[in-house]
């Protein structure tokens, strides 16, 4: 499971003007991760507005950055919902060619007890021809996955290889750390946290600050797995101010808006997502400048 170890990318989805999927916009941004030594791409997770395109557009997002990619770097795939059934019948009726995993959130909106996460994750492996990575991210889905339901999922269903834990809850993710099987990854979901989750053991991140800073943040995550962490801090403090106000207006507004201010896509999102504020962009731009 080295290939999941470092810096994944949570890409986002361009949007033209009319809110079509920008394939040129996309292009260019896949290249410029690969080209800033990034470890492997992530599709089709909340950060590329999953919830708001439509089965056949998923497909031709799949498709692209599989073809654009050209095996250069490990792809994790994003399939979660709140059904367990559908999950089951998207995963038996997609072609996983080209896809090394993939990424699966907790049931949201439901609200399942841990017997209900437990028997929803056990069903998706069951019918998984590819390794699980779990994500948590109790912000979104208002459900908390246990660091004893994650350890429980890991034990009974040999094809879950780790968990995006995003929880922002220390103690949990130290429970996990101590207490997995060796091979079993523990891979940020907070940006801002992703030093420290190294410290403690983690294996790396999903990130969305590495949309548009591939080079940086992903030589910090290097510096902490190499364990040299006067470089990771130095660079961590650098871009630390800029992680933290991506995500004051909302994820992907933050990132999209920092993207355009680079030049590399336009800064369209799908209701109900809208742009950040005049005065978030301006501090990005500023922040960004430096």
């Amino acid at each position: 499971m080295k290939k999941f170890e470092g810096t994944g990318v949570a890409i986002v989805t361009p949007f033209k003007d009319d809110l079509s999927i920008d394939f040129s916009a996309m292009e260019i941004l896949i290249e410029n991760l690969i080209l800033k030594k990034v470890d492997y791409l992530v599709i089709m997770g909340t950060t590329g507005e999953s919830a708001t395109l439509t089965k056949e557009e998923k497909k031709q997002i799949k498709e692209f950055v599989i073809d654009k990619n050209r095996n250069r770097l490990p792809i994790v795939l994003g399939i979660g919902g709140n059904s367990t059934k559908e999950i089951v019948e998207t995963i038996k009726n997609t072609d996983f060619q080209s896809i090394d995993a993939i990424l699966s959130v907790s049931p949201y909106y439901n609200k399942p007890q841990q017997d209900g996460i437990f028997l929803h994750y056990k069903a998706i492996a069951d019918a998984s021809p590819l390794p699980i990575i779990l994500y948590n991210v109790p912000s979104r889905t208002s459900v908390n996955i246990s660091y004893s339901t994650t350890l429980r999922i890991a034990k009974a269903c040999k094809n879950v290889i780790g968990i995006k834990e995003a929880s922002g809850n220390l103690e949990q993710i130290s429970n996990i750390l101590k207490y997995k099987d060796e091979d079993f990854l523990v891979i940020s979901g907070d940006d801002t946290l992703t030093l420290a989750l190294i410290a403690m053991g983690a294996s790396g991140v999903i990130s969305v600050t590495a949309n548009a800073l591939p080079y940086e943040y992903s030589q910090m995550t290097r510096a902490c797995l190499d364990g040299n962490f006067k470089k990771a801090r130095k660079i961590n403090f650098e871009i630390f101010e800029i992680m933290e106000t991506l995500f004051q207006d909302g994820n992907p507004s933050g990132i999209k808006a920092s993207l355009e201010i680079l030049g590399i896509i336009k800064n369209n999102l799908r209701l109900p997502l809208v742009k950040v504020k005049k005065e978030v962009y301006l501090k990005l731009k500023n922040l960004l400048k430096k």
